[in-house]
């Protein structure tokens, strides 16, 4: 069974990015599956969906820090072969220090930030090949080039979706399953108040609101980018960026150490 336009699925889109999003595919017609722990947050997002555009929503509560609740979001994969997208927008993150940070906020981050979207993209990745069709959005953020901006535990989290997203395009080319993966920098939600360090503080000419960036990003999906990072002025700077890394992919491996690890180098 499936409907004309398909439908997407999109964790944590209770609000903020997620919601927007959400908002968005359902104004072009999109049935949607919404996810995010939040049960009754997610169900007045979906009546709302439905009576202002006639889609079909469905809300799932799951907790994706859970076995429980991949477990949830996994059978609905595997159930429903109407679902065309899946955004990874579920995630969280912080401003502290490692030296004040609780591990087990660390540990929780990790778990939503990357365990979610790796088992939800296995999930989902085979159904997609088998229909030779298919488009995963994995929401990263700019500190996944810059870890050192804030915590740097959420900046490693967000440096494993960029990287999972350009392994998977490789794997994926000519198989019709697009990956974009989204870079946003600061942006207008409570992503902010959670990391403990509320928008206000920040300057206001560098906090996007929600809906900007999500409409920059789905004119990036409708144009086949891979990589959309809406704050970026200069695009040459990203593909300067992306030019070196691959400069150096094939010096990367050697048998023998580079000149200036010899010992003979080294001043007596």
């Amino acid at each position: 069974m499936s409907n004309t336009h398909g439908t997407i699925l999109i964790t944590g889109a209770s609000s903020g990015i997620g919601a927007v999003y959400a908002d968005r595919f359902a104004r072009r017609g999109q049935d949607l599956i919404l996810v995010a722990r939040n049960l009754a947050r997610l169900k007045d997002v979906a009546a709302a969906l439905t009576e202002r555009y006639g889609v079909s929503v469905r809300a799932l509560a799951a907790d994706l820090g859970t076995e429980d609740g991949l477990a949830a979001v996994e059978k609905v994969i595997a159930q429903d072969d109407t679902i065309t997208h899946l955004v990874n927008n579920a995630g969280f993150g912080s401003a502290a220090p490692l030296e004040t940070a609780a591990i087990a906020e660390m540990q929780a981050m990790v778990a939503i930030n990357v365990t979610a979207p790796m088992r939800l993209t296995y999930a989902i990745v085979p159904l997609f090949r088998q229909r030779g069709k298919g488009t995963i959005i994995n929401i990263s953020s700019i500190v996944a080039i810059g870890p050192e901006i804030l915590n740097g535990v959420y900046g490693g989290t967000k440096s494993f979706v960029l990287a999972f997203s350009q392994s998977l395009r490789k794997e994926l080319h000519e198989t019709g399953v697009n990956v974009q993966v989204v870079l946003p920098g600061a942006t207008g939600t409570e992503f902010w108040d959670i990391a403990g360090l509320p928008a206000s503080n920040l300057p206001a000419e560098w906090v996007m609101s929600a809906e900007d960036l999500v409409d920059a990003a789905l004119v990036g999906l409708d144009r086949g980018e891979f990589a959309t990072i809406p704050s970026l002025m200069d695009a040459a700077e990203w593909d300067g960026w992306e030019a070196a890394r691959a400069a150096m992919l094939p010096h990367l491996s050697s048998a023998r150490p580079a000149a200036r690890y010899s010992l003979r180098t080294q001043a007596v």
